[in-house]
């Protein structure tokens, strides 16, 4: 009934079991510092166990704090995190999971930086960042790529640079938040520049390791970046050669807006904006969005919309997703619907927790990470 969605699939020579990935999702269950705790630990190894072919952890932060968006933004940015690490990227391969982690820098939504920096000057909730020197950006590509070397050297399969969400990659290319006059500002073109020397560095880095991107297509805000210019941006990020490129839509400016939150009830809402971006580029497209049940994931797919089906929340509400879907159980499946309250709890700096787990698992979790 799924033969696509449970066929194997390969991304930058990485050989994927079947077409689902667990999309990249911050719920703050490492330590106050960033380090990997037993929480974190045992969340991935369930991530892991439920049949996903690919797990990609959240957001590391490259620079602590200036680039973390929280204090339990998981770390990369020294050699004492590689063991850390270590024992995350094994707990994920040890339940038959490939591993990869992705690295950020949270530009203008880094919450816990003395100085949040950016691409110019544009206020981000009540904060007015630093534009950043050209110095200061060689500095941060080189920093991505020590990091990558970092996530090869803890044993994972692959690296993915956060390009979405709004944060320092995704601020480059945006209209909205660059308004540079060097060559990183005003056409598309030099607003791709510093993407592109990111990806080229860390690549350089890591060798053969695939490098994806997690890419914004659309802000959904009045001045910001649209699809159809997103596209053309796909199209030159292309040629840095990436492993895949993971589509999203929004940022955190436009999450609480009516009509995007109208938007994101709905299963598969950002889909579209896959679609689109396949269209344009050659690479494999992931797909994500409240894919929220089989028959809709294995429709993605067999229309030629996406290569890969990212689920996030979906995965996390109900692990057994994959097997329930499997074995013709979908009407057994916890379903994400509560209302976003577990981003409720992030947005107040506190680990979340999904209140459509029964009561027995939501009481252990809320001791795990308390």
């Amino acid at each position: 009934m799924f033969d696509r969605l449970f066929s194997p699939f390969e991304v930058g020579g990485l050989s994927l079991g079947n077409r689902l990935t667990m999309a990249p999702l911050y719920l703050g269950y490492a330590g106050g510092e960033g380090i990997v705790t037993e929480a974190l630990l045992e969340h991935y190894r369930l991530m892991a166990r439920s049949g996903v072919a690919l797990v990609v952890v959240e957001n590391g932060s490259i620079d602590h704090p200036t680039a973390s968006g929280s204090k339990r933004e998981l770390r990369v940015d020294t050699d004492e995190c590689v063991q850390g690490l270590a024992r995350l990227a094994q707990a994920i391969k040890d339940e038959g999971a490939r591993a990869g982690l992705q690295l950020n820098h949270a530009g203008r939504y880094a919450r816990v930086a003395p100085e949040p920096v950016a691409p110019s000057t544009v206020e981000a909730f009540g904060r007015l960042p630093r534009a950043l020197t050209a110095e200061e950006m060689r500095r941060i590509a080189e920093q991505f790529a020590e990091c990558a070397r970092r996530v090869q050297e803890a044993g994972f399969d692959l690296v993915e640079l956060h390009g979405g969400t709004g944060y320092l990659l995704a601020e480059f290319i945006s209209p909205r938040t660059n308004r540079r006059d060097d060559i990183y500002g005003g056409s598309l073109e030099n607003r791709c520049r510093f993407p592109l020397e990111v990806m080229r560095a860390v690549k350089a880095a890591v060798g053969d390791l695939p490098v994806g991107y997690r890419f914004l297509a659309a802000e959904w805000l009045p001045d910001g970046l649209e699809l159809e210019e997103s596209c053309r941006a796909a199209e030159i990020l292309e040629t840095a050669g990436p492993a895949y490129l993971s589509v999203m839509g929004g940022t955190h400016e436009s999450y609480p807006l009516p009509e995007v939150i109208e938007r994101s009830e709905r299963p598969g809402y950002m889909v579209d904006l896959a679609a689109a971006v396949k269209d344009a580029v050659h690479v494999p497209v992931i797909a994500a969005g409240r894919i929220n049940s089989g028959a809709l994931a294995e429709h993605i797919l067999a229309e030629g919309r996406a290569d890969l089906i990212g689920l996030a929340r979906v995965l996390w509400a109900d692990p057994e997703w994959p097997s329930k879907v499997r074995e013709g159980r979908e009407d057994e499946i916890v379903q994400c619907d509560c209302q976003d309250a577990c981003n409720k709890l992030v947005a107040a700096a506190k680990p979340a927790l999904c209140a459509r787990w029964p009561r027995e698992k939501l009481q252990t979790w809320k001791e795990r990470v308390a």
